[in-house]
């Protein structure tokens, strides 16, 4: 009984993480919506942290990075926020597996495209001008793909003419059943 309870916790603990490596990354809601600035860094004082920080306190680089639809993800010393609201240690986890980074201790920054592709990825000495021409040179085929999946679909009913009642609504039909196979 015991070696089953343990095989069955072996192969749930395998399973779940194999599952959870799916798509649970933070940077799957912002697809299509923003472009994720994420900052890894080994620590708060980090000295290149600390100048792109006050580069974003900046009114004008504010306004530039939230102009071009811009997040900002920070990894500081293994503590994960959003736009300044804090990650759990589950999705901070996620974030940087799904980065699919390598083990350095260098200070990274890397902006995700609309796309959910990586667009630009530097170590250590980086400038906010740099990642603000690195959005503004994205290729046409990011921007299409903002435009097809922020946009809703919308259709619009004709009106009615005078005098008539506008159609009610119908139900749409129910699929057929598949043919029977004959027995043998």
């Amino acid at each position: 009984m015991l070696i089953r309870s343990l095989t069955l916790a072996t192969l749930l603990a395998i399973a779940g993480t194999s599952f959870a490596a799916d798509g649970d990354s933070p940077l799957d809601m912002d697809k299509g919506r923003a472009r994720p600035l994420i900052v890894i860094a080994p620590s708060t004082v980090d000295p290149a942290w600390v100048s792109l920080k006050k580069s974003l306190d900046e009114p004008a680089n504010r306004k530039g990075f939230t102009d071009r639809n811009m997040v900002l993800y920070t990894v500081l010393s293994l503590m994960g926020q959003r736009d300044g609201k804090d990650l759990g240690p589950q999705d901070t986890a996620a974030l940087i597996r799904s980065l699919k980074l390598g083990a350095g201790a260098k200070t990274k920054v890397i902006l995700v495209g609309k796309d959910g592709e990586k667009k630009l990825e530097q170590s250590d000495t980086f400038k906010l001008d740099e990642i603000f021409s690195a959005v503004d040179q994205l290729p046409a085929a990011e921007k299409e793909f903002t435009a097809t999946v922020a946009a809703p679909v919308t259709t619009q009913a004709e009106p009615a003419a005078k005098g008539t009642k506008p159609a009610k609504n119908s139900k749409p039909a129910k699929p057929a059943k598949p043919p029977e196979m004959p027995d043998d």
